[in-house]
């Protein structure tokens, strides 16, 4: 399967069915697909072609997603660019995947500037709304091209699309994914996803990270996307009601900042169904709350880009389990292996774990990556003994629940003791006047690292170190407990919104040479 056909195949269910929603205009599935064809053909004109490697650098935009698509078309291999990356990181990432062609919005003008200097494999720029300073319109490009239909044959093994690692531990690695990967994706969406209806899905996070894939799934029913070109929590809230929003995903940092809002109960989440949450742990407590606020419809997705998305997952209803007793254990599982996964608990020996047994999270199958690009000794490293290796440590329950514990470079070793920092994160976190944390080592004469937590406090809320400190020894004892608090105005965060637990260890560690990860 190519990933082409999924816009294809919703097309055919209703090519004037609305594809793209955005600022009031609305782009119809057959405006779309249309729109890939001139593209591509263009693209053609100029000598890209199979195998060859496209860029798209913009906001949340529906004609810069369908310009990715028509690299796709063309038969290329897209490269998404998060555009909140600083130079530095976008710059080396399109020279080192060799990116010939870029698309590009106007608001990125002065950054192209700096890559037609620093990225020589980038032959063509295109600007998507306008005519650029560095390049010609996007419609006066395609303008000598009708929409001739086309298809470029593909494997089910070939490349489609590079991401990238994020680079929070140095530079990003490139994970190079197939066609068939992304196909066991959606399938694994669709099948632990049922719609009773089209879905409508609202585009506020990154669409170049996980919020753009989910479209991909949603396009194989004819669903809608909606997109938000300037997202904040007053328009996400207002738009769910305003659009009938029935799917939304937003990273955990997102949905506090969302529960934060003095006036969150006051909109319409009436027609939400799937509310997902990616990217990181939630906080228990603060699942809960968002449980009461917009309804039975939490659901966990859990994946890397090595496997995108769909390791696990756990829909709404296991998000309320009808013995309440239940609840508090459950709100802190990642969910079940999904359909087209196959999921394990391994020792560092290659041994798959028994039931509540602490372990490496692993994965087998078609959804898994093809490896990194460049790199055989971090894919070999990857695969170790057959198996993909995520970096996280965490065990399986009875019923088939994985819980994740922690990463492993985030393993705090305080006095000889293992110390795994989500598990403290989740008890700040749990107090009302907590809006996000990040629980490090720093250096300690005595412990050798001992544990600190660093706070983002809610606005117009107070907590006192001591009031955390106390808190954390009532539920998890004194070794676990942090020996100090720091409070931030806002916690360091990549921009997909992750919290780089690296930034904030650095803080403490600069000079010296941490014992650990």
């Amino acid at each position: 399967m190519n990933l082409i056909d999924l816009l294809d195949r919703g097309a055919s269910l209703d090519p004037n069915r609305a594809c793209f929603v955005q600022d009031g205009k609305v782009t119809t599935y057959g405006e779309v697909r249309n729109l890939t064809f001139r593209v591509g053909s263009a693209l053609r004109a100029g000598g890209f072609g199979a195998g060859d490697v496209g860029a798209v650098l913009s906001n949340n935009d529906a004609t810069a997603f369908a310009c990715a698509l028509s690299l796709v078309r063309a038969g290329g291999i897209w490269v998404p660019v998060n555009p909140k990356s600083v130079l530095d990181e976008i710059t080396y990432f399109l020279d080192f995947t060799e990116v010939q062609v870029l698309f590009y919005s106007s608001a990125f003008e002065d950054l192209v500037t700096e890559l037609r200097r620093q990225c020589p494999t980038i032959k063509t720029f295109i600007c998507i709304d306008a005519t650029g300073a560095n390049a010609p319109s996007l419609q006066g490009w395609i303008e000598p091209f009708g929409i001739d239909e086309f298809s470029v044959p593909a494997e089910a093994g070939d490349i489609v699309a590079i991401g990238s690692t994020g680079g929070t531990t140095g530079r990003p690695k490139g994970v190079m994914l197939s066609h068939r990967s992304i196909a066991t994706f959606v399938a694994n969406v669709l099948a632990s996803m049922p719609f009773d209806r089209v879905p409508v899905y609202l585009a506020a996070a990154p669409l170049t990270h996980a919020a753009g894939i989910m479209v991909l799934a949603f396009m194989a029913l004819g669903g809608t996307t909606v997109v938000l070109t300037k997202p904040d929590p007053q328009t996400i809230m207002r738009a769910i009601g305003e659009h009938r929003i029935n799917t939304l995903l937003l990273p955990p940092t997102v949905i506090y900042m969302l529960l934060s809002q003095a006036n969150v109960r006051d909109f319409d989440y009436s027609s939400l169904k799937y509310f997902i949450y990616v990217a990181a742990p939630m906080s228990a407590e603060k699942l809960r709350e968002a449980i009461e606020v917009f309804g039975p419809v939490m659901t966990q997705m859990y994946g890397q880009a090595e496997a995108p998305m769909t390791i696990t997952f756990m829909g709404p209803e296991e998000h309320c389990p009808t013995d309440p007793a239940e609840l508090p254990v459950r709100l802190k599982s990642c969910g079940r292996a999904t359909p087209f996964a196959r999921v394990a608990v391994m020792d560092e020996a290659g041994n798959l774990l028994g039931a509540d047994e602490v372990g490496e999270i692993v994965v087998q199958g078609d959804l898994v990556m093809k490896g990194y690009l460049k790199n055989p000794e971090a894919t070999a490293d990857a695969g170790t003994f057959g198996w993909h290796h995520t970096g996280d440590v965490g065990y399986r329950d009875a019923r088939g629940y994985y819980y994740i514990v922690d990463r492993k470079k985030d393993l705090i070793i305080t006095g000889g003791f293992n110390v795994y920092p989500n598990e403290i994160e989740q008890v700040i976190s749990a107090h009302p006047a907590v809006e996000d944390c990040a629980v490090v080592g720093v250096p300690d004469p005595k412990w050798g690292e001992a544990v600190k937590a660093v706070v983002q406090v809610r606005p117009s809320a107070n907590v006192t170190e001591e009031e955390l400190i106390a808190l954390c020894k009532a539920k998890l004892g004194s070794i676990k407990a942090p020996k100090s608090v720091d409070f931030v105005r806002e916690l360091p965060r990549s921009p997909v919104g992750k919290i780089l637990k690296r930034s904030v260890r650095d803080t403490y560690w600069r000079d010296r040479d941490r014992m650990v990860g």
